[in-house]
């Protein structure tokens, strides 16, 4: 016998309370409360407890987004069987985020395509799926935003948005040479976060290489000191991953002959 359907009754009062989304499992629990003889306040509470989690679910989903996190860069899709090597200890201890509760900074360091930037999101994600405010950017759209915001005079208060995020996630910093400027902006952010909001950059280059690529001596010193003396180094060497994405064959049919 097919399962029994809701009624168009409930149907509509369910999209009239806005809890549309229940509509496509309800079904198969209505069946599983019925072969169970479960008590009314108890179904109820199992189909209710079923959009508390989707939205949740969904809450985060949002939250990622809003942060620019990529959605697929997350600890499940870590390839175990990378061929790189990694403090595994010490990327244990951030997966629990102490470092944000204690005001540290992460450094995520290494050669082109070791999953750096994997990490990184991977990090935020968690970030977000405990509340934590997130916000995460390569290094050059970041600088390039705050040009175009000294044009329109909105700078000042974007600087200061950047500054009081939870966690600031900068990616593929010191890839270039920085100009007066910017090194100015990073300057800002990594004073205005000293010791108490946190950082995850990621770069191929150590901050004693980073002071040849900042534009400004002093400020560069300082702002290298600051960072440096107030970060966890992860540090990630090996072969690039993508490397293993790189497309081959998938059939080992011969060629036609040319010509």
């Amino acid at each position: 016998m097919p399962p029994r359907e809701p009624s168009r009754d409930l149907l509509r009062a369910l999209k009239a309370l806005k809890l549309g989304k229940l509509i496509p499992t309800l079904t198969e629990r209505l069946r599983q409360a019925r072969e169970r003889k479960m008590d009314p306040e108890d179904t109820l509470l199992m189909v209710l407890s079923d959009e508390v989690q989707r939205r949740d679910r969904q809450r985060v989903v949002n939250r990622a987004r809003k942060a620019k996190l990529d959605p697929q860069m997350v600890f499940d899709a870590w390839d175990a069987n990378a061929n790189v090597t990694y403090d595994s200890h010490l990327l244990d201890e951030l997966r629990t985020l102490r470092f944000i509760e204690q005001g540290h900074h992460v450094l995520l360091m290494g050669p082109v395509g070791v999953g750096k930037t994997m990490l990184a999101h991977a990090i935020g994600r968690l970030a977000v799926e405990r509340g934590i405010g997130v916000h995460c950017e390569s290094a050059d759209k970041l600088f390039t935003r705050l040009r175009g915001a000294r044009l329109d005079e909105t700078h000042t208060a974007e600087l200061r948005r950047l500054a009081t995020v939870d966690v600031l996630v900068i990616d593929d910093f010191a890839l270039r040479p920085l100009t007066h400027e910017e090194t100015m902006d990073m300057y800002e952010l990594v004073t205005a976060r000293h010791r108490t909001a946190s950082m995850i950059v990621t770069s191929n280059r150590s901050p004693d290489e980073w002071l040849a690529q900042l534009c400004d001596p002093l400020h560069a010193q300082a702002l290298v000191d600051r960072f440096q003396n107030n970060a966890f180094d992860l540090v990630i060497d090996g072969e690039s991953y993508r490397k293993r994405q790189k497309p081959r064959p998938t059939s080992s049919v011969p060629a036609a002959p040319v010509g």
